[in-house]
């Protein structure tokens, strides 16, 4: 079996078990054609539904070009859009699909208005993703839109179909176990389909710390109740504020 088809059929399923009842069959048949088409992956995290539409992520649109072997993407600020005091920024990117190609432009903008509450303070990092985005989906001839330039008040908030609330300890007291926290942590990232390495750029963030291992264990449990709490009310915004990291190697 090549690899579309075989792709095609792990999304397929993946896609009625995560979903199941609220998957229809033209969702399904969309999903097969994006796969055959681009090669997202479920898996990976390349394509998320969204209140019925199927929705491209930051991660699945880098993924895309490198596997085209792009050439480049520079980003830079729109100064005449962009108003510091208010948390308004604009930026362009253009992607670059081969060393003689002449770009494909793409803007993206981000406010306090258009960006989830719980990322307020990041809208540059969010105004520069989906700048990419967008300059990446032209390149590439990709119709549906990415879920990083959708404002939070496009959607309501993404809860995944398996997801359940987290027990919480018993008269608030705390779990000092930290192979328990870890396993939260990865129970987290399994139900909500996070990308754990962009998780550990973010945990690393979080807690102010250069590496995970600066951190104690208060910061942890810290971080991982934030995570928690943030993936059960905004998944889109957290996936926003995910993104908004530098892809790396390793494992959260």
């Amino acid at each position: 079996m090549t690899r579309l088809p075989r792709l095609a059929l792990i999304n397929r399923r993946l896609a009625q078990r995560l979903w199941g009842p609220q998957l229809s069959r033209l969702q399904v048949r969309f999903l097969v054609e994006l796969t055959q088409s681009f090669q997202f992956s479920l898996v990976a995290g390349d394509l998320i539904l969204l209140d019925g539409r199927w929705y491209a992520t930051h991660t699945g649109l880098l993924g895309l070009a490198r596997r085209h072997r792009c050439a480049g993407i520079h980003v830079q600020l729109v100064e005449a859009f962009c108003i510091a005091s208010a948390q308004r920024w604009a930026f362009a990117a253009t992607v670059y699909k081969s060393k003689t190609c002449r770009g494909f432009v793409g803007y993206g903008d981000a406010d306090p208005s258009n960006v989830s509450f719980l990322v307020h303070g990041a809208e540059m990092r969010v105004a520069e993703t989906r700048a990419v985005n967008r300059a990446l989906r032209k390149a590439y001839g990709i119709g549906i839109c990415s879920v990083e330039e959708i404002g939070s008040s496009a959607s309501q908030p993404y809860s995944h179909p398996d997801s359940k609330k987290l027990p919480q300890p018993a008269n608030g007291a705390r779990n000092h176990s930290s192979p328990k926290v870890r396993d939260r942590l990865c129970q987290i990232i399994r139900q909500h389909q996070l990308d754990p390495n962009l998780v550990k750029a973010y945990a690393t963030d979080f807690c102010g710390v250069k590496t995970l291992r600066d951190a104690t264990r208060e910061q942890v449990e810290s971080f991982v109740a934030h995570l928690a709490d943030w993936a059960e009310k905004d998944r889109n915004g957290l996936l926003c504020q995910l993104n908004s990291y530098p892809q790396k190697e390793g494992v959260a």
